[in-house]
């Protein structure tokens, strides 16, 4: 169990704390037992214990995982404790979620590698000075092997099978360890131990964090409350914000990257950014939202604020001033940014091969991308559209792939 210090938890009343708590969630279960737990912190000025457990196993960082972050803060900023755990141990396991085959367990080092990453994350946005991060090795190491099997006594085959992931498996004839029917047991465990109050998760984790309602129940402990948050869709406004699928805004983006990435979020989902990922007042995003639908406010500045505000919260106001007026100056105005990169070319005598020159700057990934590009009427030079492969090129001409990639010859 955790201590807590008492602080303001009654500073704002329940009503306007759950108004705060509620706004964005996907889910909140069950919502009585919530408010009676609200209405009691409040009460007592007691701090609500409230979890997030992390498995270290994939460092990537972006807009998509601050979705569940940025809401916790909403409940640091009311005063209650913010409890991380991060999952050390169950790392070795792998939760299965959505995989049709075991996931390979991770190494100690790849942990640890990992572990650190997900801190740097957590204090972009959390406070450390008001955080707990916790490792459930803590408690999970030092459980003897009978502790174990009085665990796993405490649910069922039958109800662990119930897990969409394990019950198609299950029917299609696909292995299923042993061992991975203890990873929902063992973040359940997390709860007991920490007398979680609330536990947050992602919609895909619902599951596990019912195992951990149960649990605390059967080791005589008021059950935690679950609040899921929504996925974020990325910036083809169709599919989960993915690196992978290179529809993401990376949170350590340079802030005329993230300011130009903001631009192009789909105008129907602007709202749905500024809820989620956003520190903008409610009150405020409510009157965005009015503005827009009556057209009183012109869609384009309504996103020019997000952009803003998604870099600032992440480099400051000042690089997010300075983004906004590169922005301006080179989206608006037709103008050329301030701090174009130079390119050194050895040789300007002869034409040429540009698809080859702007994958040697790092401007397109491959000759291909680049010669997609330039067929598509994506290079200029000079900022007049050029699409021709082959170009006599001479010293300060500005080379532009897109509306934000630019390097200027020397």
């Amino acid at each position: 169990m955790i201590r807590v210090d008492k602080g303001e938890i009654g500073m704002k009343s329940v009503q306007e704390q759950l108004r705060l708590m509620e706004f964005g969630v996907d889910t909140l279960l069950p919502k009585e037992e919530f408010v009676e737990k609200l209405t009691k912190a409040v009460k007592e000025d007691r701090p609500l214990i409230v979890k997030l457990g992390l498995d270290p196993t994939a460092p990537d960082i972006h807009l998509g995982h601050t979705v569940v972050l940025r809401k916790l803060k909403v409940f640091q900023d009311l005063g209650h404790q913010i409890v991380i755990v991060i999952g050390d141990f169950t790392a070795r396991i792998g939760d299965p979620t959505g995989k049709s085959v075991t996931r390979p367990p991770l190494d100690e080092e790849t942990v640890v590698k990992n572990a650190a990453t997900y801190k740097e994350q957590i204090f972009r946005i959390l406070d450390p000075n008001k955080t707990q991060i916790r490792y459930n090795s803590e408690w999970l190491s030092k459980l003897s092997f009978a502790d174990v099997l009085k665990l796993a006594g405490k649910y069922t085959v039958a109800r662990m099978l119930e897990r969409d992931d394990f019950h198609k498996r299950f029917t299609e004839g696909r292995s299923i360890g042993v061992h991975e029917f203890m990873y929902p047991l063992m973040q359940g465990y997390d709860s007991v131990a920490l007398h979680a109050d609330v536990e947050f998760g992602g919609t895909d984790q619902t599951f596990n964090l019912l195992v951990g309602r149960h649990l605390q129940e059967e080791y005589g402990q008021k059950p935690q409350t679950i609040i899921t948050m929504p996925l974020l869709e990325g910036l083809d406004g169709v599919q989960k914000m993915s690196k992978s699928l290179g529809n993401y805004i990376g949170i350590d983006e340079a802030p005329t990257e993230m300011y130009g990435k903001a631009m192009s979020i789909p105008d129907e989902l602007m709202m749905r950014y500024y809820m989620l990922v956003t520190d903008v007042p409610i009150e405020e995003q409510e009157a965005l939202a009015e503005g827009l639908k009556n057209q009183t406010i012109h869609p384009r500045d309504a996103k020019m604020r997000l952009a803003y505000t998604i870099v600032r919260l992440y480099h400051g106001e000042e690089k997010a001033k300075e983004a906004q007026e590169q922005f301006i100056r080179v989206f608006q105005k037709k103008a050329l940014p301030i701090d174009i990169p130079d390119y050194k070319v050895d040789d300007l005598s002869a034409p040429i091969y540009i698809p080859q020159l702007l994958t040697d700057a790092g401007v397109t990934k491959s000759n291909s991308e680049a010669r997609r590009s330039i067929k598509a009427g994506a290079f200029k030079i000079n900022g007049e559209k050029c699409q021709e492969e082959t170009v006599q090129l001479a010293a300060d001409m500005v080379l532009q792939v897109g509306k934000r990639k630019f390097i200027k010859i020397k």
